[in-house]
This record gives C-alpha cells, sequence and structure tokens, in this order.
C-alpha cells in the first residue's frame, strides 16, 4: 500500500530552476532514510541527495552547492530545489524511501517512485 509519489519535472534551460516533490503515503509506520536518485539512458542510477532521519545530508559532489534537500514531515514529503541547471543534469530523477509499515515485520522496506523526468538545455 506504500507508494511514493515524485512531481515537478520538465524542461528548463542551462541555469535554471525545478523544484521536484516526493509525497509518501499509506499504511506507513515511519520514514527512515529518504531522498532523490537519478538515472541518465545507458547509465546506472546514482545519488543525487538525501535526507536521513537524524537530519544528516548527502549530496552527490557535482550538485553541492546547486541542489538542496528540505522536507514536510507533516505531509510525508521531501523536496529538491534544484538551481543553476546544466545538460549534465538531464536525467530520470528517482524517490527513494526506508519505510516501515503497517502490516510488515517491524523492519523499514526500500520503496521507489516512478521517476520524473528533468530535461536541462544547453
Amino acid at each position: 500500500q506504500v507508494q511514493l509519489m515524485e512531481s515537478g519535472g520538465g524542461l528548463v534551460q542551462s541555469g535554471g530552476s525545478l523544484r521536484l516533490s516526493c509525497a509518501a503515503s499509506g499504511s506507513i509506520i515511519s520514514i527512515f532514510a529518504m531522498g532523490w536518485y537519478r538515472q541518465a539512458p545507458g547509465k546506472e542510477r546514482e545519488l543525487v541527495a538525501t535526507f536521513t532521519r537524524s537530519g544528516n545530508t548527502n549530496y552527490e559532489d557535482s550538485v553541492k552547492g546547486r541542489f538542496t534537500i528540505s522536507r514536510d514531515s507533516a505531509k510525508k514529503t521531501v523536496y529538491l530545489q534544484m538551481s543553476s541547471l546544466k545538460p549534465e543534469d538531464t536525467a530520470v530523477y528517482y524517490c527513494r524511501a526506508d519505510i516501515v509499515s503497517e502490516f510488515g515485520l517491524g523492519s523499514p522496506v526500500e520503496y521507489w517512485g516512478q521517476g520524473t523526468q528533468v530535461t536541462v538545455s544547453a
């Protein structure tokens, strides 16, 4: 029943900005590490930014200073504010979360969203 829904992707010019959202829904007891990954055609999926339960954040080196991850606990939503976008940022962006559900055994399970396309033109 747990679902992650991404939104906010689109086409933007180099140097522009986009804000991605990922909302978790379903029979959720708790959410642990939640963040963003991306995958370009022919490449492996890579970490972009993660907001941990303890409040720590992790960023991929190429996005440091340009991307900011944030959260709204009441809405069970994590955001990714992307600024100074580059063509190299073009990829499908996926939300990922470790979630404990009401019908689980108490251990977190990894969930992935469907992805949202981000395209940055030169």
